[in-house]
């Protein structure tokens, strides 16, 4: 990426550049559409954008890894596939008041598709942070969270929470970003002594608009009305499961239980307990939220039976996608050779993701 490769393709020089990073969740999966609480961390992956004023009266966008080039009327028709997310963003941005001319936009990441690694935050985030540079834009990094949010919800049709969007624009790769979903209170926090990330992609990608992403959220908001709760954040006595249709309760548990591990995650525990914690997220989201797959299951179960893994599980929504494991510090490019090596064994396709 550089000024000359934007001019190769716009035919004049861009004027701001912006990058944001992907992330991958520890704990608290599914709970930031239920107003509860999460625990990510940023990765060392970025999706970097360059911008110009356009020179005509339409946005320009192209992504260099998808070799793919797209354009928008300023309140015109949504485009499909990557735009959508950049058209949603100034639509969202004329919407608020800010004054936003057309724009031409290259965008480079490192971010993979698919992984569970959020990339279409960090492309939201990244963009939002350029068009903030060009045009001098009054919005703090929680503005252009939200704002990146309901880009996604509104005009990619994926009625995500915002803990993706909050990771890409608040945390970094060396703390956890604890946050209350429902208050967006939050902290910075280190990982457990002595440990470090392991981020391994399944092989297996995942298309969230085609997923049942938006079905789950559909069965929680449906279990906390049949409760008459605000959000299943709100559920105080796990009894109260027993009232609901099998699948909601079982829904439902997942998040009670899955809030609570994070509580205690933050509360300070040390790497092994930790661990356990994700493993125990891992079998409530195969179990109870049945978001997993049998490669990702076959995945999480290889780390696990690694003697430098405290625990692991899958990242992001599911339906394919990475895991994620916290692993003994200074171990996790010889735990992932080692567990790449049994899994391709077993016909898989698996990468490594963190570490590069």
């Amino acid at each position: 990426m550089g000024a000359a490769k934007f001019e190769d393709i716009f035919g004049f020089p861009p004027q701001a550049s912006a990058k944001a990073p992907g992330r991958v969740n520890l704990l608290g999966e599914h709970t930031d559409y239920n107003d509860g609480f999460v625990l990510p961390i940023a990765v060392p992956l970025e999706t970097s954008v360059e911008l110009a004023k356009s020179r005509d009266a339409l946005n320009h966008y192209f992504a260099e890894q998808l070799q793919e080039r797209a354009w928008s009327e300023p309140g015109g028709t949504v485009p499909s596939g990557f735009a959508a997310y950049l058209h949603g963003c100034l639509a969202l941005l004329r919407l608020s008041g800010h004054h936003v001319e057309p724009v031409s936009v290259l965008v480079s990441s490192q971010v993979p598709m698919g992984s569970g690694l959020s990339s279409s935050a960090a492309l939201e985030v990244a963009f939002l942070r350029g068009v903030r540079q060009l045009f001098n834009l009054d919005i703090d990094n929680v503005e252009v969270a939200l704002m990146a949010q309901q880009a996604e919800i509104r005009y990619a049709g994926v009625n995500c929470g915002i803990m993706d969007q909050m990771a890409s624009s608040l945390a970094d790769a060396h703390h956890m970003l604890f946050l209350d979903t429902r208050s967006l209170e939050r902290k910075l926090l280190p990982l457990p002594r002595s440990s470090e990330l392991l981020v391994v992609d399944s092989g297996v990608p995942r298309r969230l608009g085609e997923s049942m992403y938006n079905l789950r959220r559909q069965e929680c908001e449906e279990a906390a009305r049949f409760l008459g709760l605000a959000a299943l954040r709100d559920l105080e006595d796990p009894a109260d499961l027993a009232r609901l249709p099998r699948a909601l309760a079982r829904r439902a548990r997942h998040v009670v239980s899955e809030n609570r591990r994070v509580l205690e995650a933050v509360a300070g525990v040390h790497a092994c307990r930790f661990g356990e914690l994700m493993n125990a997220s891992h079998a409530s989201l195969r179990d109870d939220f049945q978001v997993s797959t049998p490669e990702l299951d076959l995945l999480a179960g290889l780390l696990q039976e690694q003697v430098q893994v405290f625990g692991a599980r899958l990242t992001g929504a599911g339906f394919g996608g990475a895991c994620v494991a916290l692993v003994r510090e200074g171990t996790a490019a010889a735990v992932a050779q080692r567990v790449l090596e049994l899994y391709r064994a077993q016909g898989q396709q698996g990468k490594l993701l963190v570490p590069e």
